[in-house]
């Protein structure tokens, strides 16, 4: 069945009291960074934290009474749950969930709050799929498929129509992938009302399979690894976006872990922008691998907000390090008293903040009548490390800084 326009605005029609219009933002230090004018399409902010609720919502729409009445089941990393979950409540429609084992314990929360069973299986989205079809055939419910779906790609397609209302000068529309869903009604929605747009997909470089299915011109299935961007963990693409993305994107790129992190923080730190990894992957892209656009009118699609805080915490904590705004020293002194008083007034002078002091006689390392001492300490920058650094041998200790 193909995906038309005239689909995506019923969808949108449908969804008219349900989902947000999200707010297309222009973001001036993204566009300093690259030279052209970027935007933020900020699906982050809509209702569950996702743009999944579209998709999932307008399916549950459109099913029978006697669909309604066997309940629906779904399989899904956490954004399509909640999805699934809160359109199913607000038609009073039981609702299965079957959630990958290492979901973000915020999402899988969130399901459950929305009015879901969950029931957690396998250890990506694919091994949870096969336990939803499963759990389907055992109960007769109606499966609500996360992407491969016209009526889904169809409610994933009103952001499209919104990026293109909201800003007609659009020339580049960057958007995650997964399954492909959101990038086919994404692509279907702007193509058909500006077609010369560039569609560009974004995978994650550890699950890469809608861009090898498109290399090899066949479905291709990626074992791959796990990654950051969670929510775009899909080993095969389905059939019907594999056939869409092959008509109507331009390219598809992928993008490591480190480039994630660091959009997640860069949209954290200077857009004030919640992104969960697959949210991030757009920034991500455009920073590093569209670097032959320039002085175009871009729209990055930061596709959810739905981020484990620990997992933030872990982001934040390796981008401050790496940028030099965090370090670890690790130094030797003697078991003396005033010791490690001199040793702070030195890191104290050169105006860098301890946040931890860790201070050791019994580790196998330590040699008699010496103590370890570790110092995390907050830095502004490299030139800081390095003064830091400069001070502390200048004074003869022998230092390891990581």
């Amino acid at each position: 069945m193909k995906v038309t326009l005239e689909d995506i605005r019923e969808a949108r029609e449908v969804l008219k009291n349900v989902a947000y219009k999200t707010g297309l933002v222009h973001n001036t230090t993204l566009s300093e960074m690259t030279g052209n004018h970027v935007y933020l399409k900020m699906e982050n902010l809509q209702k569950t934290g996702s743009f999944k609720l579209r998709g999932a919502y307008n399916k549950i729409a459109h099913l029978t009474e006697e669909e309604k009445k066997r309940g629906v089941i779904a399989s899904s990393a956490g954004n399509h749950a909640q999805g699934v979950a809160l359109g199913a409540t607000s038609y009073g429609i039981k609702s299965t969930i079957v959630m990958p084992k290492h979901a973000p314990l915020s999402k899988v929360s969130a399901t459950r709050k929305y009015g879901a069973g969950v029931v957690l299986h396998g250890s990506v989205y694919d091994e949870a799929y096969a336990m939803a079809k499963k759990i389907q055939e055992e109960t007769g419910a109606t499966f609500i498929h996360p992407f491969n779906d016209p009526l889904v790609i169809a409610g994933q397609g009103t952001i499209g129509l919104e990026i293109i209302e909201d800003l007609p000068e659009t020339d580049v529309i960057v958007v995650p992938i997964g399954g492909g869903g959101l990038i086919s009604g994404v692509a279907i929605a702007a193509k058909s009302l500006k077609p010369d747009v560039k569609v560009i997909g974004v995978q994650t470089s550890n699950m890469p399979s809608m861009a090898v299915s498109i290399s090899k011109k066949a479905i291709t299935t990626v074992e791959g690894v796990p990654t950051i961007a969670d929510g775009i963990a899909v080993k095969t693409p389905g059939d019907l976006t594999f056939e869409i993305v092959k008509e109507y994107v331009d390219d598809i790129v992928t993008v490591d872990e480190d480039e994630i992190a660091n959009a997640i923080l860069l949209l954290l730190e200077r857009a004030k922008v919640v992104s969960e990894g697959a949210g991030a992957v757009a920034v991500a892209a455009i920073l590093n691998r569209l670097n032959n656009i320039k002085d175009k009118r871009i729209v990055a699609v930061v596709s959810g907000g739905n981020i484990d805080v620990n997992i933030l915490a872990r982001v934040i904590d390796k981008g401050l390090v790496k940028s030099g705004r965090k370090i670890f020293v690790d130094t030797f002194l003697p078991d003396k008293p005033g010791t490690l008083c001199t040793l702070l007034n030195l890191v104290a002078g050169t105006g860098a903040n301890v946040l931890s002091v860790t201070h050791s006689r019994s580790d196998k390392d330590v040699p008699i009548g010496y103590a370890k001492v570790e110092l995390e300490l907050e830095t502004a920058d490299e030139e800081h490390v390095q003064r830091i650094k400069d001070v502390l041998e200048k004074h003869n200790y022998s230092i390891n800084i990581l």
